[in-house]
């Protein structure tokens, strides 16, 4: 159950990286809207990532949060935000996914 938790406290991440991209492309009352997403994402993260290490090694509970949060991230980028999606950049997200489910997978 804890990895499930982790799991949604790394799409909190996502949510609150991109409330910032998107606060970041918008102005007056819609920017603070943006900004109170981050802030409920970012408050939700941080608490169901203090959950999750209640019983999960602190040391892989965090690489594997920041992990979906950086891999998510940098999909939505490539989304939403038009990033550049070139080879490399694919590549080095698919090696961190390996890397993600490689933690999971060793952990107890």
């Amino acid at each position: 159950m804890n990895w499930i938790i982790l799991i949604i406290a790394g799409l909190f991440e996502v949510a609150f990286a991109s409330c910032l991209g998107k606060a970041k492309e918008t102005t007056g009352t819609e920017m603070y809207a943006w900004y109170g997403g981050f802030l409920v994402s970012l408050t939700a993260s941080m608490l169901l990532l203090m959950k999750a290490t209640q019983t999960l090694p602190i040391g892989t509970a965090y690489a594997v949060w920041t992990g979906i949060g950086a891999v998510g991230t940098a999909i939505i980028g490539i989304l939403v935000f038009k990033e550049p999606a070139h080879f490399w950049r694919i590549f080095f997200l698919i090696t961190l996914i390996g890397s993600i489910i490689g933690l999971k997978s060793v952990s107890h």
